[in-house]
């Protein structure tokens, strides 16, 4: 009953120095920015879909979305000194409109597409020069049949908009699959070649309304079906590599109004970078900042999004690795193993209170160390035990 009452009930005043970020989204990205925010003196509010929602439920004062995007986020900006996201899933031709009546959206919408629009955003960093994989946009038979004929199979199909950790992704080895794939896509299908694909990077990085950009070192990220399951820092790369790596987030995130953290993802195929996908808010791969950097990247977006002075980037130890933890397939909660996880030397937990599912993402744990594979044996061993898969 008391949160119902905080829901309904105004917002307490606050003093004029003290700035509130209103957040869209209210999932666990939402919920360790509101950790960042206590820490800086700054209000947060989200808008969540229930008050079970992960950052409702660690004490984050909610909105509740109700039936309408368009009504939930007006009555989240009321007050608000900006409107951020910690996801990508308001269409792009609402925040063009709530924008056009004066909201407060940070990035601006413009911007946040090259997240939401994966056609868009392949367009646009092409025609810029950007090394984007060869593509095309099927809406039809024979354009899938002409961009295989030159490509060859299987090809990688992605879905347009929307879709993360894997989803709106296939694998397609025939005609007959691509073709079904598109029956069931009413936006076509974004084609590419399957890459001969060495390593996968992210590079984080964080621009300031008020001119700065940094760029964290760059990590390594390790999929499993799809979905992100461990961060290596610094990513085991040469260190031109690395530089290149970081040049290009700081040259593809350079588009207007794009502030906050952004995150850049990168394939390496034959030794060069390819850009995958940015994600204009903080992101799976910046976990591992809470511990590992100088300055995590919830407090950089939070510096970001305000026009405040960016924080140091630097690693606090030679290695950080951050593994997530994902709900194992009985359904049993990490948190009936959490003790034993606590008991890992140097080991950092962070369980999000969602309810348990197979699959879904519940927590990560993060660990620093001298040297890289023997951090990251730490880590998997602990995230292991929480997902109940170690003795």
């Amino acid at each position: 009953m008391a949160i119902a009452a905080s829901i309904d009930s105004p917002a307490e005043p606050r003093p004029a120095a003290v700035p509130r970020v209103a957040m869209v989204g209210g999932g666990q990205l939402a919920r360790m920015t509101h950790r960042a925010a206590i820490d800086l003196g700054i209000e947060l509010t989200v808008l969540a879909d229930s008050s079970q929602d992960a950052a409702v439920r660690a004490g984050a004062q909610p909105v509740l979305a109700g039936d309408s995007w368009a009504e939930g986020i007006r009555r989240l900006a009321d007050g608000a000194d900006v409107v951020t996201f910690d996801h990508e899933n308001v269409p792009p031709e609402l925040l063009d409109e709530l924008a056009a009546e004066g909201l407060p959206l940070v990035p601006a919408p413009a911007a946040k597409r090259l997240a939401q629009d994966k056609l868009f955003a392949r367009r646009q960093l092409a025609e810029l020069g950007f090394p984007v994989p060869p593509f095309a946009h099927a809406t039809t038979g024979d354009e899938i049949s002409r961009f295989a004929s030159e490509h060859g199979w299987p090809l990688v199909a992605k879905a347009p908009r929307g879709g993360y950790d894997g989803r709106g992704v296939s694998i397609v080895g025939s005609p007959e699959e691509a073709h079904a794939l598109l029956a069931e896509s009413p936006d076509g299908l974004l084609l590419e070649p399957k890459l001969p694909i060495e390593r996968e990077l992210a590079v984080v990085v964080a621009r300031s309304a008020g001119g700065e950009a940094v760029a964290y070192p760059v990590a390594e990220t390790v999929q499993v079906d799809a979905m992100c399951r461990e961060i290596l820092v610094p990513a085991p790369i040469d260190d031109d590599l690395a530089d290149e790596a970081r040049e290009l987030a700081l040259a593809v995130t350079d588009t207007p109004g794009a502030f906050g953290v952004i995150a850049l993802e990168l394939f390496v195929v034959e030794g060069r970078l390819v850009v995958n996908e940015l994600a204009l808010r903080p992101h799976n791969s910046g976990h591992f900042t809470i511990e590992g950097a100088e300055t995590s990247q919830f407090e950089q977006h939070l510096r970001g999004v305000l026009g405040w002075p960016l924080g140091d980037v630097t690693l606090t130890a030679p290695a950080v690795v951050m593994v997530n933890v994902v709900g194992p397939q009985d359904g049993s909660d990490p948190r009936e193993r959490l003790p034993r996880a606590l008991a890992v030397p140097g080991v950092h937990v962070h369980l999000y209170d969602k309810s348990p599912a197979p699959g879904r993402k519940l927590g990560h744990v993060t660990v620093r160390g001298e040297e890289l594979e023997a951090t990251a044996e730490v880590a998997r061993r602990a995230a292991a035990i929480l997902e109940g898969g170690a003795p």
